[in-house]
C-alpha cells in the first residue's frame, strides 16, 4: 500500500536520514537479525526477522535487541522518533530521542484484534511525545485535549500522479473485458468495507460492473460476495492505479459505519476527485465534511440512496463538477503536508531550515504492516 506513512517519510528524505522500521517476518528456525533493504525513494526499510514460536515477552526483546544494535541505545547525533503504532512502543521506550511524534492516522484500538496493550501503550506514547499529528478532523476533535500539541493533517493529493487518469485510454487486460458502466473501489478489503452493501447494490442492478481492487486483509476471502457483475481483481501497485480508474464511470467509497470506520479519513477521497472520477461514499464523518458539503462528493446513508445517486452521478455532466473539484485540490498536497509538519518539528527543537543540511537527521519510523 502507497498510503500516508509512504507520501510523507518519502519527502522527509529531503532533509533527513529516514530508517523505517517494519513488523516483524517470522520463519522456522531462523537466527534473529534485522533485513535491511534500500527504497528507491531513498529511505531504509529494516524488517526484523525472528524464528517461528516466540512468546509475545521474545518478540518484544528480540525487536529491541536488533533495534538497539542497529541504532544505538544512545543518539550519537540529534535523533527523532516518528511512530504510526503505540505498540512500537514496547520495544523501543528505553532508547533516546530529541524529539518523538506521534502521526496518529487511525484509531487502531478500535480494529478488529486490537491488542489491549494498545490503549496503555498509547498513553505512555502521549506522554512521551513531542508532536502528534492526526490523520483526519474527526480523529483530531478526539484527541485533542489529550496532548499539548496535536495538529490535523487530514489526507492530502498526489495530484500529478492520479490526475493521469484523466488522459489514459487503455484498460488493463484484467479490467478490459467488463461491460460498462463501471463502479470501482480500491483499498484494503477488510472489516471496514461493507461486503453486503456492495452485494445488495449489484443484486439491485445487475447491469452495473463493481470492479474491486485490494488485497483483503482480516476476512475471510471466501465470505466476499460473488455475483456476475462483482470483479474481485486483487491488489495492484500504486503506479497502476490511474490506469483502472480511468475506466471507471464512479468511484464507490462502501465503508461499515461501524467502531473500526469512526475516525477514518480515507486518502482516496481526494484521489478519486484527482482522477476526475465521481464519487459516492457512506457517510464516513471526513468524507461528509467537507467533501459532502462542498457538492464534491455525494453521501448515501442507505442501499437505495446508493443506487439513487449512483445514477445522479451517471446522468448528470461533469464539467462543473470537475471545475470545482480542482478547485478544491489545489489548496492542498503532500508537498504542503509535509512542510508544515516540519515547521512544526523544527519549532519544537529551536531549528531553522537553514541550520540544517539536507540528509543529516535520522528519522526512525515505526509502521503497522497492512
Amino acid at each position: 500500500m502507497w498510503q500516508r506513512p509512504q507520501h510523507l517519510l518519502s519527502r522527509a528524505v529531503k532533509h533527513y536520514d529516514v530508517l523505517i522500521i517494519e513488523e516483524p517476518i517470522f520463519k522456522p528456525g531462523i537466527t534473529p537479525h534485522m533485513d535491511l533493504s534500500d527504497r528507491p525513494q531513498g529511505v531504509t526499510i529494516a524488517v526484523p526477522m525472528l524464528p517461528e514460536g516466540l512468546a509475545h515477552e521474545d518478540v518484544v526483546a528480540e525487536q529491541h535487541d536488533l533495534i538497539e544494535k542497529l541504532i544505538g541505545r544512545e543518539a550519537s547525533k540529534t535523533r527523532v522518533f516518528w511512530y504510526y503504532t503505540p505498540m512500537a512502543l514496547a520495544f523501543s521506550s528505553d532508547l533516546e530521542c530529541d524529539l518523538c511524534i506521534y502521526d496518529n492516522m487511525d484509531e487502531l484500538s478500535l480494529f478488529r484484534g486490537a491488542s489491549q496493550e494498545l490503549l496503555s501503550l498509547e498513553n505512555d506514547l502521549f506522554s512521551r511525545a513531542d508532536l502528534v499529528f492526526t490523520g483526519g478532523m474527526s480523529l483530531y476533535e478526539a484527541k485533542r485535549n489529550r496532548h499539548r500539541s496535536v495538529h490535523a493533517f487530514p489526507s492530502s493529493i498526489d495530484f500529478n500522479h492520479f490526475s493521469k487518469a484523466r488522459g489514459v485510454k487503455q484498460d488493463p487486460a484484467d479490467q478490459a473485458q467488463i461491460p460498462y458502466p463501471r463502479l470501482g473501489f480500491f483499498g484494503v478489503i477488510d472489516e471496514r468495507l461493507d461486503v453486503d452493501l456492495v452485494a445488495q447494490v449489484a443484486e439491485l442492478r445487475p447491469d452495473w460492473q463493481f470492479v474491486m481492487i485490494g488485497p483483503v486483509v482480516k476476512i475471510d476471502p471466501a465470505s466476499l460476495p460473488q455475483r456476475p457483475n462483482l470483479h474481485w481483481l486483487g491488489g495492484k501497485s500504486y503506479d497502476e492505479l490511474p490506469q483502472y480508474l480511468s475506466g471507471w464511470n464512479i468511484g464507490v467509497m462502501p465503508f461499515a459505519l461501524n467502531e473500526a470506520t469512526k475516525f477514518i479519513s480515507p486518502t482516496k477521497t481526494p484521489e478519486f476527485l484527482a482522477a476526475g472520477v465521481p464519487v459516492v461514499s457512506t457517510a464516513i464523518t471526513d468524507v461528509v465534511r467537507p467533501y459532502g458539503e462542498k457538492g464534491l462528493v455525494e453521501i448515501a446513508r442507505s442501499v437505495e440512496e446508493l443506487v439513487e445517486k449512483a445514477e445522479l452521478i451517471l446522468a448528470r455532466p461533469r464539467e462543473s463538477w470537475l471545475a470545482k473539484v480542482d478547485r478544491h485540490l489545489a489548496a492542498g498536497s503532500w508537498d504542503k503536508t509535509w512542510a508544515s509538519m516540519h515547521k512544526l518539528m523544527l519549532d519544537v527543537t529551536g531549528d531553522t531550515v537553514a541550520d540544517r543540511p539536507a540528509s543529516s537527521l535520522p528519522v526512525y519510523a515505526t509502521t503497522p504492516a497492512e
